[in-house]
């Protein structure tokens, strides 16, 4: 049977979003954009490893329970007694719209070590996915590299988001020279317009395209919003227009469209021709655009069966 399983390798959050313009109460969600994906591509159907660092409190046993309803397995996760989950605090205004309100991280040095990865995951694995949200930590960057190291000597397919979050790192330039560092190492890429426009320093989309191109990234998939979505594989572009939808809540509709690509990769394969490409770029807009019709970050409630039988 081969190889089975998608990695997911960050730092779980929760949302403590309010009940109500008071914002006295809070509902505890699970979030994080790599527990996004893992939630994602766990129910499309496939295993789904998460790989983090957590606490012994109430808190991490929530992350850790809720985690495993969504059928994602810990097996491979880290606890230590002094690590408390990072809190994201979401107040709701007179109008019941939701806005970030503060971000709470108590231990910012408790992160996933190079030796605290095991290899023995990727052995399991068919794709390996991280994002750039703990690249800014160093101890995190060796992680990710030895975890690179790890899937590239277990044939695992590397998938990298740039999801950027610039207020988490100690400069633009920074930022710009670890990302692209690591988009090298990967075989795809998902990335957003604003971001492609900031780590190539143009203001144009083929500008942009060029200046990336010099990373032969096997397979780039370049997100634009409600516009949809562009893929480029062997120098080759197509792109597809995202569906019309209701929006409510964008947030996490990148990572629902990153878990749909990656389930595309992990059971079809990689794309060998330009009308397989599409097939994967339509599915994944779909299931991006689907999740913006519900609050939350999570892909709950979409019909996966039903978007796997129009579009693959």
């Amino acid at each position: 049977m081969g190889n089975q399983g998608v990695i997911s390798l960050g730092d779980a959050f929760v949302d403590y979003v309010s009940v109500d313009s008071t914002n006295t109460k809070f509902q505890p969600l699970l979030g994080g954009a790599t527990v996004n994906v893992a939630v994602g591509t766990s129910r499309l159907g496939i295993l789904t490893y998460y790989l983090c660092k957590l606490g012994k409190d109430k808190i991490s046993t929530f992350v850790e329970q809720e985690l495993t309803k969504e059928g994602i397995n810990t097996d491979f996760s880290v606890q230590t007694a002094s690590k408390k989950i990072c809190g994201v605090y979401v107040h709701t205004n007179e109008s019941g719209e939701r806005y970030f309100h503060s971000y709470i991280n108590e231990t910012p040095d408790e992160v996933l070590t190079a030796n605290e990865i095991k290899k023995e995951v990727f052995d399991h694995a068919k794709v390996f996915y991280f994002g750039s949200g703990t690249l800014f930590h160093e101890k995190s960057k060796e992680a990710t590299e030895t975890s690179i190291l790890y899937a590239k000597d277990c044939g695992n397919l590397i998938a990298f988001d740039t999801n950027i979050r610039l207020k988490r790192w100690e400069s633009e330039e920074q930022c710009r020279q670890t990302i692209i560092s690591f988009l090298k190492k990967a075989d795809l890429v998902k990335i957003a317009e604003d971001e492609l426009y900031f780590l190539t320093k143009t203001n144009s989309f083929e500008a942009g395209l060029e200046a990336l191109s010099v990373w032969k990234i096997p397979f780039l998939f370049v997100t634009m919003g409600a516009k949809g979505a562009h893929a480029v594989m062997n120098g080759n572009k197509v792109f597809s227009s995202a569906p019309k939808v209701v929006s409510v809540d964008t947030t996490g509709a990148g990572d629902a469209f990153m878990s749909a690509l990656l389930y595309c990769f992990h059971e079809k394969g990689k794309p060998t021709h330009q009308s397989q490409l599409i097939k994967y770029l339509q599915f994944a807009n779909h299931v991006g655009a689907a999740a913006t019709t519900m609050i939350g970050s999570l892909t709950a409630n979409l019909d996966f069966c039903e978007l796997k039988k129009q579009h693959l």
